[in-house]
Order: structure tokens, then C-alpha cells, then sequence
């Protein structure tokens, strides 16, 4: 339930077309819902901003179907990360998405796109963490753009892209490798940046520390890192960031 929901129901009441005992019953899963091993917190849009969302990375499949149900039957709508087709196939969901390359699974969240996150990746080989944040903040209301393959290697790439950088409120950066394409969209932009390393790249990369270290000491001032092929979290903060930190809003 978020902010919306709650004030129609409350404005129902008001009203008398719902009685005060039948609001009771659509309140009581408030905070949260317990489902087998699981607490299902249906509250946190309403202190939060944003649903809770299903990491299927390291549940059974029942888990995930049991949460996912709980979820998508109180609220319309569903995000799933790190998920298989298997989960896909089993979930059942009417008009639920798979994104294969992001492994990730959307159903409803239909609401007006606010602003303009742009995600941007260094190469092809990190779309798929890039997609994970740019589903994510899509899913959440943000309007979303995309450029990739636009790294420092071919920097005139990036160059073409200025004016939609500019223009962007929130700049998501995915980069593996050394991880410098942050600094250097940071330089030419007054936007919000965000780097998101991934774990892409040879030995001597070490699975992203190169890239979260290279983007943690970033000269440029005020750019934002989530942890290594943190799409999701990535996304999440780029929306609150664009809808101005207001649940609901």
C-alpha cells in the first residue's frame, strides 16, 4: 500500500461508500504479511517511497512465488531481480515481463514518468546491470533514457550524447574495466551522477574492485557509487533523486 491507496481508502470511509470494518480488512496485512519463512512488508511504500522488491537470488522457487504473490496481490504491480526463467514460468502473472539479460521480472507499475534518469554504459558487456537499474527506475515512475556503449576507449562516442546528459536530472554510469566513465560524464554535467561498477574485465580487474575503487576516488566532486553490479540499487536512488525524495510524489 503507499500514499495514494491509503488516502482513497481513508477518503472512503469519509464518505460512507466503505465501512469503517471493511477498511479494517484491507488494513490488516499493514506493516507486513507473514508468508511461510517470509514477512512480507507491505508498508514500506508507505514509509518508504518504493514497494518492496523480490531478490530471488537464493530463494526456491516457491519462495519467490509465495512472496511475489503476496506482494502482487495487494499491490498490482511487481519487481523481481535476479531471477530465472524458471521463476518466470512458474509465477503466472498476467501480462508479467521477463528482461532476460537483466534477469529481472516487472508486472504493473504502470504510473506517469516523472523527469528523466539517463543510464549510460561504458560498454555492451555491462547492459545487463545497467538494465537491472534502468527497469528499476522505469518501474518506479522515473522517465527513462538509454545510451550505451559510449566508454572512454572511443570517448568522441559520449560526446555526441551531451545534450541528453545534460538535460537528464539523475545520470546512472555503468562501467567495468578501470570504471572511469563517471569522472568523466561528472565533468561535463551539472546533473546527479551515479556510478555503478560491474564486475566485467581481466584479472587485474578483481571482479569490480577496480572499477568501485577507481569510482570511489572519482576528482570529480558529488558523484554517488552503489556496490559492485548494483542495478537495483542504483536505480532506486536515481529515482528518488528525480522525484524528489517524496513517497508518493
Amino acid at each position: 500500500m503507499d500514499a495514494v491507496l491509503l488516502k482513497r481508502l481513508l477518503q472512503q470511509v469519509k464518505d460512507g461508500t466503505l465501512t469503517p470494518e471493511t477498511a479494517v480488512e484491507q488494513l490488516k496485512s499493514l506493516p507486513f504479511e507473514a508468508v511461510g519463512s517470509a514477512h512480507v512488508d507491505h508498508h514500506r511504500e508507505l514509509r518508504q517511497g518504493i514497494p518492496e522488491v523480490v531478490f530471488a537470488e537464493g530463494k526456491t522457487v516457491e519462495e519467490v512465488l509465495r512472496i511475489s504473490e503476496a506482494i502482487y496481490g495487494k499491490s498490482g504491480k511487481l519487481l523481481v531481480t535476479r531471477a530465472d526463467e524458471e521463476i518466470y514460468r512458474a509465477l503466472g502473472i498476467k501480462g508479467a515481463e521477463y528482461h532476460r539479460r537483466s534477469r529481472v521480472i516487472t508486472a504493473g507499475g504502470a504510473r506517469p514518468e516523472k523527469g528523466l534518469v539517463l543510464v549510460v554504459t561504458a560498454g555492451t558487456s555491462d547492459i545487463a546491470v545497467a538494465e537491472e537499474a534502468a527497469l528499476t527506475a522505469s518501474f518506479l515512475g522515473s522517465r527513462v533514457e538509454t545510451v550505451y556503449d559510449v566508454g572512454v576507449a572511443g570517448i568522441h562516442r559520449l560526446f555526441a550524447h551531451v545534450d541528453l546528459i545534460r538535460e537528464a536530472r539523475v545520470v546512472v554510469v555503468a562501467a567495468g574495466m578501470e570504471g572511469a566513465l563517471p569522472s568523466v560524464v561528472g565533468g561535463i554535467t551539472e546533473s546527479v551522477v551515479i556510478g555503478v561498477p560491474v564486475s566485467t574485465g581481466y584479472g587485474t580487474s578483481f571482479g569490480g574492485l577496480t572499477a568501485l575503487f577507481a569510482m570511489l576516488n572519482s576528482c570529480v566532486p558529488g558523484i554517488a557509487v552503489v556496490n559492485i553490479d548494483n542495478g537495483f540499487g542504483a536505480g532506486c536512488l536515481a529515482h528518488r533523486i528525480n522525484a524528489g525524495c517524496r513517497p508518493g510524489s
